[in-house]
């Protein structure tokens, strides 16, 4: 008995058309479904990101709610450190006074030293040595506060006194110069210089990156019209990276502000007034390191007084975030994200 197969009908030209709409109408599903679960985890992170913020402000809100109804006379017997008849609004002002007037120092040092460190290894330096100096500069990063506040208390403090008492004998005069120049160094003029340096890392490496970004194309114009290297800083480098700067600098400023060993290893706690006399000892303080001064020997409403001090800095943190988005937002159209 023999077997015959059956005859196989042709390969016809339609039938290929016929599978490929099949494999793409597999694959069109597929990255339908890739891109649905996508942006669900996107949207999920954002909204946790929200909810998280919203969760920190409703903790220290609730938790600070006792200490800020309560009367003058109960907030001194639950704070040592609060007079009698001082209310926690004129408790927490000089502390605030203190925590903008170092982080504004600090980055009015560290800015042009930032931007110029930036500049030479973006634009000046040799390939080795930039990938060396951004190397080290990022290393700063990874260094402990504190190791910064060991470095400023027991080498930047007495190396600067001399510096300290040249400047009351001889610019005594200006605000930030005047009044008695403490023995010891451990003042908030040092404790400014460390936090520029703790915040020079940021600046730098995020300036860096932006200086990096400048279109070749408007360097090479500015050249072509005869500009010196200088002159196509001034003209294509630094408009091009204003915004990011300016981001920069305010990353920079957030890290200064929330800083809390450096500054309370440095610093010498005392009588909170407002005062510019930033070579005086026992003048100023800070709110991150007076929360961690205090915060071990508080209980009931001194806590709550102490978490008040700490809404007061998530707040100063939220309006200097929001003013630099708006810095940045109304300078986009100028930037080189444009």
């Amino acid at each position: 008995m023999t077997t015959t197969d059956s005859p196989q009908r042709p390969a016809r030209p339609g039938d290929h058309a016929e599978r490929a709409p099949a494999r793409r109408r597999r694959r069109g599903t597929t990255e339908r479904g890739f891109n649905r679960v996508f942006r669900w985890i996107a949207t999920g992170a954002g909204a946790f990101i929200l909810a998280t913020l919203a969760a920190v402000a409703l903790f220290l809100l609730i938790r600070a709610w006792p200490a800020l109804t309560a009367s003058e006379d109960e907030l001194s017997d639950a704070v040592g450190r609060i007079p009698e008849g001082t209310s926690l609004l004129e408790f927490v002002g000089p502390l605030i006074f203190g925590t903008l007037l170092a982080a504004l120092l600090a980055l009015a040092l560290a800015m042009p030293v930032a931007m110029g460190i930036g500049l030479f290894i973006s634009h000046y330096a040799p390939p080795r040595l930039a990938q060396v100096l951004g190397y080290l500069v990022d290393l700063l990063a990874a260094i402990p506060s504190v190791v910064y506040g060991l470095w400023g208390f027991l080498v930047l403090a007495p190396v600067l006194k001399p510096f300290w008492f040249w400047l009351g004998e001889n610019l005594g005069w200006f605000p930030l110069f005047a009044g008695q120049v403490s023995a010891t160094g451990k003042v908030l003029a040092t404790v400014s210089v460390v936090l520029a340096v703790m915040i020079l890392p940021i600046i730098t490496a995020v300036s860096r990156e932006v200086f990096l970004q400048t279109p070749k194309l408007h360097e090479e114009a500015a050249l072509a019209l005869g500009a010196t290297r200088w002159e196509v800083i001034r003209v294509a480098v630094l408009p091009f990276g204003r915004s990011g700067v300016m981001s920069a600098a305010m990353l920079g400023l957030g890290r200064a502000l929330g800083e809390t060993m450096a500054v309370l290893m440095i610093i010498s706690p005392g009588f909170l007034v407002y005062s510019l006399e930033i070579l005086a000892a026992a003048r100023h303080n800070t709110i991150a390191a007076f929360i961690a001064l205090d915060f071990a020997e508080a209980s009931g409403l001194g806590v709550n007084a102490l978490i008040a001090t700490g809404l007061a800095l998530f707040l100063i943190t939220m309006a200097v975030n929001m003013t630099a988005r708006a810095i940045v937002a109304r300078r986009k159209d100028f930037s080189g994200a444009n």
